[in-house]
C-alpha cells in the first residue's frame, strides 16, 4: 500500500500537517466525518505484519465511526465516494524538502468526487517511519496511534479555530505536566550524551526509565497514566541528511506532550537529543 502522496508543507509541520490548501480539512469535512463509514485499506502482501496489527487495533479501539476493511483495489474503486473516510499508509515527500526524504505516514482521509489520493482532505496524519525503516520500529505503538488519530479529530471538531493554526502550539502546552509522569525511553533513541540514566538525569528532573519495545507496548496496552514515551522518526542508517521527528505521547490516553525535528548532521545524529530533555524540564 505505498501509495505516493506529494505534499506542499512549511516545515514548521503539525502532526494533522497544515498540507497546503488542496488537502487542509475544513470544519464540515470534520462534521461529515461522523456520519461516514471508515474504511481500513489493507497491505496487499497478505502476510503483511501491517496487517496483523492495524486489524488487531481497530477491532479494540475504534469507537468514533463505523468501520470495514478493504483491499486496495476496494480504495482505488470506492476513494471518490463522500460517504466514506480511509484509514491507509501512504508515502509523503515534501516538493519543497531538498532531503527528498520519503515517509510512511498513517493517514485519516475523507472521499471526494473526481480526485486524487494527493488532494483529498486530511484529517488527521501521523509519521511512523522513513521509508525504507523496518515496520517494527513503530507497529508496537500502533495502539496509541489509532487512539491520537480519534482525539485528534475529535479536538477538531470541537475547536474548528485549531484546523487553520499550528496546532503543536497548542499541544506542545502539555509538555509542563511531564513533571508528573515517568517518561519511556529506549537506548537506541538516544544521543550518546544521555544514553543512560544517570547521565539523563543531569538535564531531565523528572522520573525516567530506560526501557526495552516490549515494556513501552506493555504500558500502552495497559494505558498506563503515569507513562508517557517517545516516537522517533528518523532515518535509522537509511539516509545521512534528513530530518529528525521527536514526538512524547501519553502510553493510556496518546496526549501529545512534546514535538520538534532536527537535521541529522554529524554533530546531530538520529537521536533524541540532550537538548530535547532540557527543553521538556522547561530550561
Amino acid at each position: 500500500m505505498r501509495r505516493g502522496f506529494l505534499v506542499s508543507v512549511l516545515m514548521a509541520w503539525s502532526v494533522i500537517l497544515i498540507k497546503g490548501q488542496e488537502h487542509l480539512p475544513t470544519k464540515a469535512d470534520y462534521d461529515s466525518f461522523y456520519n461516514s463509514k471508515t474504511l481500513v485499506v489493507m497491505d496487499p502482501s497478505p502476510m503483511s505484519d501491517y496487517n496483523f496489527k492495524i486489524k488487531d487495533v481497530i477491532l479494540k479501539h475504534w469507537n468514533i465511526s463505523d468501520y470495514e476493511f478493504i483491499t486496495e483495489q476496494e480504495f482505488e474503486d470506492m476513494k471518490g465516494n463522500p460517504g466514506y473516510s480511509f484509514l491507509l499508509t501512504t508515502v509523503v515527500t515534501f516538493d519543497k524538502d531538498k532531503t527528498k526524504a520519503r515517509y510512511n505516514f498513517l493517514s485519516l482521509l475523507r472521499g471526494k468526487e473526481n480526485t486524487d489520493v494527493r488532494d483529498m482532505p486530511d484529517l488527521c496524519s501521523i509519521p511512523l517511519s522513513y521509508l525504507r525503516v523496518e515496520n517494527d520500529s513503530y507497529t508496537y505503538k500502533m495502539d496509541a496511534f489509532i487512539t491520537f488519530i480519534q482525539n485528534h479529530v475529535k479536538l477538531m471538531t470541537a475547536h474548528p479555530e485549531l484546523i487553520k493554526a499550528n496546532v503543536f502550539k497548542y499541544y506542545n502546552k502539555n509538555v509542563k505536566s511531564l513533571k508528573d509522569k515517568t517518561l519511556y525511553l529506549v537506548a537506541d533513541d538516544l544521543e550518546p550524551s544521555v544514553n543512560t540514566q544517570k547521565k539523563i538525569q543531569k538535564v531531565y528532573p523528572y522520573d525516567v526509565k530506560i526501557v526495552s519495545r516490549d515494556e513501552v507496548m506493555e504500558a500502552i496496552e495497559s494505558k498506563n497514566p503515569d507513562v508517557v514515551f517517545l516516537h522517533k522518526v528518523g532515518p535509522e542508517g537509511t539516509r545521512y541528511k534528513a530530518r529528525c521527528y521527536k514526538f512524547v505521547m501519553g502510553a493510556a490516553d496518546a496526549q501529545l506532550y512534546y514535538f520538534d525535528y532536527h537535521m541529522v548532521t554529524p554533530k546531530k545524529r538520529d537521536y533524541l537529543l540532550e537538548k530535547d530533555l532540557k527543553k521538556m524540564a522547561g530550561h
